[in-house]
């Protein structure tokens, strides 16, 4: 096949009403001479076909030239954070790429091990673990346990006490620095449920205690500030916070979480692994930390590595107020918008390149007001009931957050690479509703 390039100012960023932005897209996407979109070589209106809709296309090469960036940002240190997709293809590319995972249930811990990811290549999260949850951990032999509480610190004692294990583990630390991102996915301020707070003295008896107990090897110190940050000074302030125990206690780790932000609109700009790589490492050696410094990205992993397909089932004008465009899926595959407001594009497969004029609010099929994807979507004029519509940057917390609410079936996702695609998560059926009901 051979790619067309983008319409001017479609690479750069675009505009609202033009064409959309290709900055937003998968790394091998390209537009063959009919116009259609591809992806890994592969049309997105042949996929849609073949598999159904809604469905997440995730761009492979996208996936692996993320992961190597990562590892050659942090080293070997780095960890995916599988909360934002996972699956067992995902957790084995990951591993093939050199990175670890961090996982923060029992559940995304199965799918690791089940997917041949080495137990010590895990890093356990979790703000409320389960006693189940961290003999599991220890007894697979987990990488490291980030430790969240006071309750858990005791938890770890009294399996010691059983079994004598001792893993090797980090405190988290709550920082007190207020990251500039949605209320909701803002970790490091001092009101949260995560973590040892700092201004308290509750991290520095954390310390203490860690260092003291036979039950656990204190590694270092665990740090994590929030989601979808996109300035680095945040990163800055919080190392500044915690370098002195660090430095002072020689402990030879730090982690500073993910959260790094990505561009999901037109008019967003987000940095690089790379460059978020180089401004943390700065900022510790600024701070005169020797620590080995560790990273958890997920989102700027995976987010826009996919797109997700859907058809258009009906069109409603409302007159001088708005348009509603409704598709086969909507909160149920993508609660974003519902939980923090955000903001996504759109566009049609069928002519990538299109200007996109119309104003629409895209929603969902579900039984909710609120059921809105693109509150202010700009597509096409000439979209139709029955085409297929695309949302990009959707590879993060889509698939992860999906729900059977209004029993709707959970989309399929595919990789797709080198005119190929592969299906690693098949569509549920109608029988899978009732798989775990019990009957009288």
């Amino acid at each position: 096949m051979t790619a067309a390039e983008p319409p001017p100012g479609a690479r750069e960023g675009g505009s609202m009403n033009g064409p959309l932005p290709f900055h937003l897209l998968p790394q091998t996407a390209a537009v063959a001479p009919d116009g259609h979109l591809h992806i890994g070589g592969c049309d997105l209106l042949a996929l849609a076909e073949e598999y159904g809709t809604p469905l997440f296309v995730y761009d492979e090469a996208h996936l692996r030239a993320r992961c190597r960036e990562a590892v050659a940002a942090f080293g070997e240190g780095v960890a995916y954070a599988s909360k934002a997709f996972l699956c067992l293809a995902m957790a084995r590319l990951a591993h093939e790429e050199g990175m670890g995972l961090d996982v923060a249930t029992g559940g995304e811990l199965h799918v690791a091990l089940s997917a041949g990811v080495p137990a010590d290549r895990l890093v356990l999260h979790g703000n409320n673990k389960s006693t189940d949850e961290l003999r599991t951990a220890r007894h697979a032999g987990v990488g490291r346990i980030v430790v969240d509480s006071f309750d858990e610190l005791e938890r770890l004692a009294e399996l010691h006490a059983h079994d004598g294990l001792v893993p090797k583990v980090l405190i988290r630390a709550t920082p007190g620095v207020e990251a500039h991102t949605h209320e909701f996915v803002r970790t490091g301020q001092i009101d949260s449920k995560f973590g040892f707070g700092v201004p308290s003295g509750d991290a520095a008896r954390a310390v203490a205690y860690a260092q003291d107990s036979p039950a656990m090897e204190l590694m270092g110190v665990h740090m994590h500030i929030g989601s979808q940050v996109f300035v680095a000074d945040f990163f800055h302030q919080a190392v500044e916070v915690v370098a002195p125990w660090v430095r002072e206690m020689g402990l030879p780790e730090l982690s500073i979480g993910g959260g790094l932000g990505v561009a999901y609109t037109h008019d967003e700009t987000a940095p690089s692994i790379t460059e978020w790589g180089i401004a943390i490492v700065s900022a510790c050696r600024d701070a005169g930390l020797r620590a080995r410094v560790l990273a958890e990205p997920g989102r700027s992993i995976v987010a826009q590595a996919a797109v997700t397909l859907y058809r258009v089932g009906t069109i409603k004008e409302v007159p001088e107020v708005r348009t509603y465009l409704s598709v086969d899926g909507g909160m149920s595959d993508n609660p974003r918008p519902v939980l923090y407001g955000s903001g996504y594009e759109a566009f049609l497969p069928r002519a990538a390149t299109a200007p996109r004029p119309r104003l629409v609010t895209i929603v969902g099929k579900h039984c909710e007001s609120g059921d809105v994807l693109v509150r202010d979507a700009q597509v096409p004029d000439d979209i139709a009931v029955g085409d297929v519509l695309a949302t990009p940057v959707t590879g993060a917390y889509g698939h992860s957050m999906a729900s059977n609410y209004n029993k709707v079936l959970r989309p399929a996702v595919v990789f797709v690479a080198d005119g190929q695609a592969r299906l690693v998560v098949r569509r549920e059926t109608l029988e899978d509703l009732l798989h775990y009901d019990v009957a009288d």
